[in-house]
């Protein structure tokens, strides 16, 4: 018997640590008249682990740790912050919000605070050819830094936008 209440209030400890919510994506490409809208969800394991799975778990973003991986078309894409400085600023920003810590300061972010949102704007500095983005615009709500929105504008002039709810 003490061994079950044991495993039921670790799971219990480790639900208290994961949030989930529901999330749009659209894909906006540059000359393309209509865009592309999914629907999935957001779950968030603190410290470090954001998964945001859409179109049925085809599409997915995930940060675990320094790693992110991006499927999207088919396509896989691993990268890790620590090597790759377009990831960096980003992973630092995404970890202070899902910890309810203070944004980071860096030469390539800016934070704007209006009414209950605040604005997280990144804008990778360094090799612009080598980089799948040119900026990481990201709305959290100010005080409890739910998630209202990411968007992820690429180099051809199109964008990835999540809506949370």
């Amino acid at each position: 018997m003490k061994k079950i209440v044991f495993v039921l209030f670790c799971l219990l400890a480790c639900l208290a640590n994961v949030q989930a919510q529901q999330v749009t994506k659209t894909a906006h490409k540059k000359g393309v008249k209509t865009d592309v809208v999914t629907t999935g969800s957001m779950t968030i394991r603190k410290p470090s682990y954001i998964c945001i799975s859409t179109d049925n778990d085809r599409d997915q973003l995930i940060m675990d740790g320094t790693k992110f991986t991006m499927t999207m078309g088919g396509k896989k894409h691993v990268t890790d912050s620590k090597k790759n400085a377009q990831f960096a600023t980003f992973h630092a920003v995404l970890e202070a919000v899902i910890n309810g810590r203070p944004i980071p300061a860096g030469e390539d972010l800016t934070v704007a605070t209006k009414g209950s949102e605040q604005t997280i704007t990144i804008t990778p500095t360094g090799k612009k050819r080598r980089q799948m983005f040119t900026s990481f615009v990201l709305v959290v709500d100010a005080k409890t830094s739910a998630f209202h929105q990411l968007r992820m504008n690429d180099r051809s002039g199109g964008y990835t936008e999540y809506t949370f709810k």
